[in-house]
């Protein structure tokens, strides 16, 4: 098959040339690493997302899966504003570089924590906050922000994070698997959404649609499949050293529902990408937002659309939305944004074990 051409990674297996996926993917189970092993793994993500650039918005425009990265952020727009609220308080777990700013802006929260696993990234994402980018915003953002350098699925947010708790909404986008390579990870992953939230606190997310996946590779002959933007290997050494070399964990998402039930969270919604975009862009507000990104086109000028093998890839993703059980405060806790900063500094992010 062929391969698509070279582009960044991202924090989807869709925007690599090839993906490898451990053992916890194919049977249903967790992976079965120890705990040096595991470290490592967690290091070469880190590593990884570290290096990347920052890209132009030229540069961005000129990607050979743009319509699919747009189409990405039109759902995870649609999740944020059918699910935040004015005030908010937010906990955005693998925020990268912070490329979700915007959309809380957007939709008016009151105070933002984001942590990611990456120094690069989170040193990207203070940078953005602050608007110092080629992308110089107009505005300033509207919220008070706080970041950590920590891994989420090894580190106890909870006690860091005791007085800026309780949340109103977690987030965690295109990343919630890389917790599956143990059952110790996944359950630390779970368990800070849940000690860190509100009762009747909302988490939303992305992750691989495993059904999908493994349905694909019993369609196929061999240990690999993909098309011409997306490759994904099952178990196998990379045989080039261009790929992106972090292993990937298939997450069953009956067995997430399950675990995520022992840590009071209780499943909302679960939609295929494919699912999603044909029952939200139904609605006006989110087929102008559609047009507006401009993953289908914006419908005037621009005739540019998703490609059939973008399509493709989308649909081996889906969203999710789960809420903690409890019914939620009286009133809202007052001041646990005061640890947050209209301007951050590098002296501003915390460092936890990495």
């Amino acid at each position: 098959m062929n391969k698509r051409p070279r582009d960044e990674p991202s924090s989807s297996f869709a925007s690599a040339p090839k993906r490898q996926y451990g053992a916890g993917g194919g049977g249903g189970g967790y992976g079965g690493h120890g705990y040096s092993e595991e470290r490592s793994s967690a290091r070469r993500v880190a590593d990884h997302y570290s290096a990347r650039s920052n890209q132009t918005l030229e540069e961005r425009e000129n990607s050979p899966i743009i319509h699919l990265k747009k189409l990405n952020n039109w759902i995870k727009s649609v999740l944020i504003q059918l699910y935040a609220h004015p005030g908010d308080c937010v906990l955005d777990l693998a925020c990268g570089k912070g490329g979700d700013l915007i959309k809380w802006d957007k939709a008016k929260v009151g105070y933002y924590v984001g942590v990611d696993i990456a120094e690069g990234s989170i040193k990207d994402c203070m940078t953005r906050y602050n608007g110092d980018t080629d992308q110089q915003r107009r505005k300033k953002f509207s919220f008070p922000a706080r970041l950590i350098c920590a891994d989420c699925y090894e580190a106890r947010l909870d006690e860091h994070l005791y007085e800026d708790a309780p949340f109103d909404i977690c987030s965690c986008q295109f990343a919630l698997h890389y917790s599956w390579s143990t059952e110790a990870r996944a359950r630390q992953a779970l368990a800070n959404v849940s000690a860190l939230l509100r009762p009747g606190g909302i988490f939303i997310g992305t992750m691989p649609d495993a059904n999908v996946i493994i349905k694909r590779l019993r369609e196929t002959d061999g240990m690999e499949f993909g098309n011409s933007v997306y490759w994904i290997s099952f178990g196998e050494e990379y045989a080039e050293k261009d790929a992106v070399d972090c292993p990937e964990w298939v997450v069953p998402f009956h067995l997430f529902k399950l675990l995520a039930e022992e840590y009071d969270l209780e499943l909302v919604l679960t939609k295929n990408f494919h699912e999603f975009v044909h029952e939200y862009l139904q609605k006006p507000e989110f087929s102008e937002l559609m047009r507006r990104l401009g993953a289908l086109g914006d419908g005037r000028q621009d005739q540019s659309t998703l490609s059939q093998d973008e399509w493709e890839v989308a649909y081996l993703y889906l969203a999710f939305v789960l809420r903690k059980r409890g019914q939620p405060p009286s009133q809202r806790r007052a001041n646990n944004a005061n640890r947050g900063k209209m301007f951050l500094t590098e002296n501003d992010i915390d460092f936890l074990g990495v």
